[in-house]
């Protein structure tokens, strides 16, 4: 059962004062920069303020006790951002909430059937392009806040491209004080780390949004201005379930595990080479369910491991889940006794927050390096991802995504698998005669390569006989694996031989294909006898056969 054994548990067998002073410093250091990150994360999801730090607290908790990493830090991340945005504006708060125990529920079964793993046959094209689909989405849902643009009566844009109509038919509204407080913020979230690292940018271009629109009195719109922001401990909410409901909202709790389990392994992954060890897939993904359904149950929004806190964690010393629960404990702190000062913050410095997630979480290098580099076939995935991604939603381009990404991979197998008849020559007349075999007039050989699967299957019916010939060799040291399809079509061609009159012998048959070919009778059909160990003991069959 070590599948499922919590990080926590091993590591409380070694742990010392030495290592909880070093959690400590970063747990606090990490709360610092997960505070405003999770503010303005629920504003940009369509909830309250404080539903971010809920989630922090909650899915943080959640993680540090029962997760498979020594340093992942849960919480709300960008990629959720647009997605919650579009469940809560379809399904209210209500929807989203079911949507989260839904999706906690699948993320659970998938860590008890031991899916962890399976995350890794989803293209890392596929998980670029919705990154950086997901980066732009963000953006221009900022863009309103930065530029504070006033909307006209009653339009409430959701999707990303209507968002960007409204922001560009409003442009005339722009508030240049708002420009001029988000552009400050954002200068600063860009320098400051190149200067001193100790203190969060986040948490500085904060400070300083705030001293403009306060010290200055400058017309900007605040958190307060928009959100009542309430302090205290988050109230159980039990979501009214309905079968309808629950229709409604699952394929967005599809998403929500998808994703969740996708960001948190491969932020899992990222702290393994950081640390020098190794996480338990199925173990976190049993937290995370965990940690999603009790978020959901207490006001918050999806959470999943979040990568950049993660490395800050690292960074700063945190090598055990003690970190991450300072982490929850320090952001429950500031939720009781601080929460009330975040409605001074300006909408801007928020929105220069989000511009600076999006564009760390772009891999606008990486994704130019897969177009440069990688086949065209990638390239299409890449490419079609993130502009689905954009246009419609997150949903809509992993799924078609996924199908072109599965529908060029067969074609590039099928490209790789070949039935070829060996050619018959002169063996005076061939340099290479030695390497020759001599077969008889009545057989015919075929070399078999690549895997045989639906999409080349028909490739077997092309296989071709004499009136001479009273014996077919497959020769299959080059098949690797063959499906039902593939099989079908043996058995077929094995019959159609029989009633000519004309033996089919098998030549090193790999494991797979034997035991394909024993579970469907096809060996019992073809008989003991006629399945050889190499080429020489086939051809010596086929010499039986004449």
């Amino acid at each position: 059962m070590t599948n499922f054994k919590p990080m926590l548990i091993s590591d409380l067998r070694h742990y010392s004062t030495k290592q909880l002073v070093q959690d400590i410093i970063a747990g606090i250091i990490v709360a610092i920069i997960a505070l405003p990150l999770s503010i303005a994360l629920a504003i940009a999801s369509g909830v309250g303020p404080e539903a971010g730090i809920y989630t922090a607290v909650i899915a943080g908790i959640a993680t540090a006790l029962l997760g498979g990493s020594n340093v992942q830090i849960s919480g709300p991340t960008a990629a959720f951002a647009t997605i919650v945005a579009g469940i809560v504006s379809r399904s209210g708060l209500d929807g989203l909430a079911m949507a989260t125990i839904i999706a906690g529920i699948l993320l659970m079964v998938m860590g008890l059937l031991k899916l962890g793993n399976l995350i890794k046959f989803i293209p890392y094209t596929i998980t670029t392009g919705f990154t950086a689909g997901i980066a732009v989405t963000l953006v221009i849902g900022q863009l309103k806040d930065f530029f504070g643009v006033t909307y006209s009566a009653g339009e409430a844009p959701i999707e990303t491209m209507e968002k960007a109509l409204a922001f560009f038919s409003s442009i005339g509204t722009v508030n240049w004080q708002a420009v001029l407080v988000g552009l400050v913020c954002l200068v600063i979230l860009i320098l400051w780390p190149k200067i001193y690292e100790k203190i969060p940018a986040s948490l500085l271009a904060v400070a300083a949004g705030i001293i403009m629109v306060k010290g200055f009195g400058m017309e900007v719109n605040t958190i307060g201005d928009l959100y009542n922001v309430s302090r205290g401990l988050p109230a159980f909410q039990m979501p009214k379930f309905s079968i309808s409901g629950v229709m409604v909202v699952f394929p967005d709790a599809i998403t929500i595990a998808l994703l969740a389990g996708i960001e948190s392994l491969l932020s899992c992954v990222v702290a393994d080479g950081m640390i020098q060890k190794q996480h338990r897939s199925n173990t976190e993904l049993m937290a995370q369910g965990v940690g999603n359904i009790a978020s959901a149950l207490f006001g918050g929004i999806p959470a999943t491991g979040a990568i950049a806190r993660t490395a800050a964690n690292i960074k700063n010393g945190g090598r055990t889940p003690i970190a991450g629960l300072v982490h929850s404990l320090v952001l429950v702190f500031i939720l009781v006794v601080l929460m009330p000062y975040a409605a001074w913050i300006p909408m801007p410095a928020i929105a220069a927050i989000l511009l600076s997630v999006a564009y760390n979480m772009c891999q606008w290098r990486q994704f130019v390096y897969l177009v440069k580099t990688s086949p065209k076939s990638d390239i299409l995935v890449l490419v079609l991802t993130f502009v689905l991604t954009v246009i419609f939603d997150l949903v809509i381009a992993i799924e078609i995504g996924l199908v072109v990404a599965c529908i060029l991979f067969m074609r590039r197998m099928s490209d790789e698998t070949k039935i070829e008849s060996w050619k018959y020559i002169e063996a005076e007349n061939d340099p290479d005669s030695l390497a020759l075999r001599h077969v008889e007039k009545h057989i015919s050989v075929y070399e078999l390569s690549g895997p045989l699967f639906f999409a080349v299957a028909d490739q077997i019916s092309r296989i071709k006989t004499k009136s001479y010939t009273k014996c077919v060799i497959l020769r299959m040291r080059s098949v690797p694996s063959v499906d039902i399809d593939a099989l079908r079509m043996l058995e077929q061609f094995v019959k159609q031989c029989n009633k000519k009159g004309i033996t089919v012998v098998f030549s090193h048959v790999n494991a797979q294909p034997l035991r394909a070919m024993h579970k469907s009778g096809l060996y019992d059909l073809v008989k003991k006898e006629n399945f050889c160990l190499n080429i020489d003991a086939a051809l010596v069959r086929g010499k039986e056969l004449q």
